[in-house]
């Protein structure tokens, strides 16, 4: 009986959404992004848990955030909200290495542009949008007041991601550091975890829009789950009174995806052997 009630509600409300498809439609959803982090594995070695307190401490503010998307029927920006974190903390350091800036899409021009800070140089990645093989599962169920249904996919290799892995994996084998197979099994576990995508949708704001590069559903992506982070919209609101202009990044040294890969990596690779070459000059463009 509960089912029953389950899918005729979630029946009701995608009519309800249709109902608006014919007319212009915009918005700004909120999102809060929460990833849980496995330390032994990350290090490759057992960590007391004084040290992990203490580093998941200085990680909350880069593992738990909030970010606006605003919208309109073609395109959408997602941006970060501003947060302080202290001086020298873990999040400073490694804002100092790597950090994403606002993502903006345009679906009717198949437009990808998004801001990127590395070691210090800005980057803008402009490219097509790209795509989703998206499977539409059967599954639905209630966030908030709207209903969204499942749908999965499969993201493109993350090989870059197992290389630098490796590099780190070889470079505390050379620094003669002692490496745990366990943790390291489990740094494979998570990269695999990584390619695999799982969304919630709802045609009742009928925009295929969704946070950070996620698009290409009949409804705005509600809910995104990848590997261990989540990212679940807490608030949305729809048509409102000020009117939304969207302009697109144009920071930075312009990029397409895979430039920006490979240089990610060659900066990855630099700084490895820096490290293991025993200098500490911090690495740069």
């Amino acid at each position: 009986m509960i089912k029953w009630i389950t899918k005729l509600s979630c029946v009701v409300f995608l009519w309800a959404g249709m109902q608006v498809q014919a007319q212009e439609i915009a918005g700004i959803a909120t999102y809060k992004t929460k990833t849980t982090v496995d330390l032994n594995a990350v290090s490759g070695q057992k960590l007391t848990e004084q040290m992990k307190q203490l580093i998941m401490e200085q990680m909350k503010p880069m593992l738990e955030k909030t970010y606006t998307l605003t919208f309109t029927k073609d395109e959408s920006l997602y941006e970060e909200e501003e947060s302080l974190s202290p001086e020298g903390s873990f999040m400073t350091m490694m804002g100092g290495m790597f950090s994403q800036g606002d993502t903006y899409m345009n679906t009717a021009k198949d437009l990808f542009a998004q801001e990127n800070e590395l070691m210090g140089k800005k980057f803008l990645i402009k490219d097509t949008l790209g795509s989703f093989k998206w499977k539409l599962e059967k599954e639905s169920k209630m966030i908030g007041k709207y209903a969204a249904f499942k749908a999965t996919a499969v993201k493109a290799d993350e090989g870059m991601w197992k290389k630098a892995t490796k590099r780190a994996k070889e470079w505390r084998e050379k620094n003669g550091e002692k490496i745990d197979s366990a943790a390291i099994k489990k740094q494979d576990e998570i990269l695999e975890g990584m390619q695999n995508v799982t969304v919630w949708y709802t045609p009742q704001i009928p925009v295929k829009h969704g946070p950070d590069s996620y698009h290409g559903l009949p409804g705005l992506i509600l809910e995104v789950n990848v590997g261990a982070t989540t990212i679940l919209c807490s608030k949305v609101v729809l048509n409102p009174k000020e009117e939304i202009n969207l302009e697109m990044p144009d920071s930075g040294e312009e990029v397409t995806r895979k430039e920006f890969a490979k240089i990610t990596e060659e900066k990855s690779q630099e700084m490895m052997d820096r490290y293991g070459g025993g200098k500490s000059r911090r690495g740069g463009f």
